[in-house]
């Protein structure tokens, strides 16, 4: 209802209407003006002036217009789709479309009486009602919880489900509903019967491991009236050449209900993202063998450094390091002497330069190729180098010796040594590590060098460097000034029954001078290496000038090849200062990737590789949980129903008797000033008396 109030009391109307006529009077009572004219006409212009000056001075008082406007809102009703594959194996061809018909007839008739609102459901939660059921995962209570949150403020009077109450990733949909007291409908989809099947349930297994180890394959094996019948579990590896058989064992079937866990050991025996593919062979009489495979993918990673121990002659310290960095199995060592050395330095992470040079030995073209690639390096002096060329191949230490006397020296741990961390029981012991032999003569360390040992002379501690690191020509360098190692390995033993100080001291250097630095101006990142094929492949390019400043400029592209002969080609986007891509989904397999740029006519490229695993999730449940759907309707006051029971869902949901419309009130003040209708009678008004006056002569 409308209401007109004032912002001061309300007789001062009086007033204003006052003004009003004793503005018409003054104006028109005794004027002669018109006294030609009839009496009615001075009459109804003082009128016209009476009501124009009154509502004028009325507007003074601040008059508001207060009024409801009343809406009706019809309840929303969720109606919600299961697409998910198991769905589609239960509507083949034409029964798929005659559903899809009365599906589209129940929103119809549900329009009526309600606002619906269509969702499809799977792996996402989407609107509309999809008519391709491909999605790979069910997760019913994503659609629930997407349902409420969306429209539980908003008058949600009911949901319906269709669905056949397989789910295969989110919570169980009973516990996630306790949340809501909406009632939900479900239209029991698929069947319940149980068919003779056999099924790879799940496959567990680290879907990272490292070249040369050993790992497992956990399976989940269960089968339905399959009891007497045998089969094999087979595992072939996958590759662009087919699929090769690398084991088989039978499997024995002995009970209607069957369950079993088998463990498969494969061997990590090539590097990069190995695609192996388990089958169970077909039973007699089975329903589906699209359960019987599942593949798997193992990111096989060549974590281990290629060592060269190379020497000037057979020495015994060649052994004790060999031993040492072979104890842990990411390093692969091998041993070449520089007379016969046949081996390419360029092929190894680290060099070990074992009294080198030496004299009469030409190690420039070894050294080139060292420096070119910036492998990183460790000199082992001792009787049998040149000192006068190790002083010019490095800046860590300054020799200054003939070469042909020794010192035996123990070593003393520098205190500020910042490089790595030094166990305690190493930094106790090392100090009574038996003797070894450095070249006698004066050693001066370089600005740039970290000493961690020093020598100790006959219990004198001196400033002489013992071991040193620091940097060579772009590559991380160590020197280490004596030979003689081997004791320190057997003294541990000797002291404690066990090489563990020695070795984690082999292990520190090499770690530390092992890592080689990501100097590459042209670098490209795929986020991960395996992906499920409802994933999006997402990129990260990085480019940098000659001064490693980054920088993105020129474009990017790359072009991804699959192992079926297809090849997809991109341009990256430039994101900030650096690139980025989202190549979208791709089909399951293994992929391998190029990416190319040019900055000032240089050409640089990356290469890698990455797979496309299959969710297989959809094909493990064969059998309809219409007891869930059933627990699901009753718990929440609602009812399943078959799908040929649709048409029968309006009248279930009016019988409820909770499903109402809203009514919504609203209530709005407006200043009596902003109406314009009446600024447009008051301009009638005063236009009419004007008219009136001009027309008779008053002006």
């Amino acid at each position: 209802m409308d209401r007109l109030t004032f912002a001061y009391p309300t007789w001062f109307l009086i007033f204003c209407f006052l003004l009003g006529l004793g503005y018409a009077l003054l104006l028109y009572y005794r004027d002669t003006t018109f006294e030609q004219q009839p009496s009615w006409l001075r009459w109804l212009m003082g009128v016209l002036r009476f009501l124009v000056v009154g509502f004028l001075a009325t507007f003074l008082l601040s008059p508001l217009l207060r009024y409801k406007e009343t809406t009706t809102r019809k309840p929303i009703v969720v109606v919600a789709q299961d697409v998910s594959e198991s769905v589609k194996n239960t509507l083949p061809g034409a029964k798929r479309k005659a559903y899809q018909e009365k599906l589209v007839e129940l929103t119809k008739a549900l329009g009526l009486d309600y606002e619906v609102k269509t969702f499809s459901f799977g792996a996402t939660v989407r609107e509309g009602l999809d008519t391709v059921y491909q999605d790979k995962i069910s997760n019913l209570a994503a659609m629930l919880s997407t349902a409420t949150d969306l429209y539980s403020g908003d008058n949600l009077g009911a949901i319906v489900m269709a669905s056949d109450g397989i789910y295969n990733e989110g919570n169980n949909p009973l516990y996630l509903a306790e949340k809501n007291a909406i009632p939900i409908y479900t239209v029991a989809l698929g069947d319940t019967t149980p068919k003779k099947d056999l099924i790879l349930k799940r496959a567990f297994y680290n879907k990272i491991v490292y070249l040369g180890d050993q790992f497992s394959v956990q399976l989940d094996i269960g089968a339905i009236n399959c009891a007497g019948s045998a089969s094999n579990v087979s595992v072939y590896k996958v590759a662009s050449g087919g699929n090769q058989q690398i084991q088989q064992s039978a499997l024995s079937i002995d009970r209607a209900d069957f369950f079993a866990t088998r463990e498969l050991v494969l061997n990590a025996d090539q590097p990069g993202v190995q695609h192996y593919r388990i089958v169970l062979n077909k039973v007699p009489g089975e329903a589906s063998t699209a359960n019987n495979v599942q593949d798997v993918f193992i990111d096989v990673l060549d974590a281990r450094q290629k060592i060269l121990l190379l020497a000037n002659a057979p020495h015994p310290d060649l052994g004790a390091i060999r031993q040492s960095i072979e104890a842990n199995k990411n390093y692969q060592v091998d041993v070449a002497y520089i007379r016969d050395n046949k081996a390419n330095v360029a092929d190894y992470d680290f060099v070990v330069l074992h009294q080198l040079p030496g004299k009469g030995v030409d190690l420039t073209g070894i050294l080139g190729v060292l420096n070119k690639n910036q492998i990183p390096r460790l000199f082992i002096a001792g009787s049998q180098s040149d000192l006068v060329s190790l002083n010019r191949i490095q800046n860590l230490v300054n020799i200054q010796s003939d070469g042909r006397n020794t010192n035996d020296v123990q070593a003393n741990l520098a205190g500020n040594f910042s490089l790595f961390l030094i166990d305690e029981q190493l930094r106790k012991e090392l100090g009574s590590f038996p003797p070894i032999q450095a070249p006698f003569g004066e050693f001066k360390v370089g600005g740039s060098a970290q000493v961690l040992m020093y020598q100790r002379i006959r219990k004198i501690d001196t400033q002489y460097p013992l071991l040193v690191f620091g940097e060579t020509n772009g590559a991380r360098t160590g020197l280490l000034l004596a030979e003689g190692i081997w004791r320190w390995r057997l003294f541990n033993f000797l002291q404690d029954e066990n090489h563990e100080l020695f070795d984690q001291l082999v292990s520190k250097v090499v770690q530390y001078l092992g890592v080689k630095e990501d100097k590459r101006k042209f670098r490209v990142n795929v986020n991960k290496n395996i992906f499920r094929e409802n994933e999006q492949v997402f990129f990260e390019a990085e480019l940098y000038n000659k001064s490693y400043e980054l920088i993105n400029e020129p474009d990017v592209q790359i072009v991804i090849s699959g192992d079926r002969g297809k090849d997809y080609t991109y341009t990256f986007d430039k994101a900030g200062k650096a690139y980025s891509l989202n190549a979208g989904t791709l089909p399951v397999g293994n992929y391998r990737f190029k990416a190319k740029t040019s900055v000032n006519g240089e050409a640089l490229t990356f290469n890698g590789q990455f797979s496309i695993e299959p969710i297989q999730l959809e094909q493990y449940e064969t059998t309809a949980d219409h007891r869930l759907l059933r627990l699901l309707s009753d718990r929440f006051g609602g009812k399943m129903v078959r799908p040929d029971q649709m048409d029968e869902l309006p009248q279930l949901i009016k019988a409820l008797g909770t499903v109402k419309p809203v009514i919504y009130t609203n209530t709005t003040t407006r200043s009596l000033i902003n109406i314009k209708w009446l600024f447009a009678l008051l301009l009638l008004l005063l236009t009419g008396e004007w008219f009136m006056r001009r027309y008779f002569g008053a002006y």
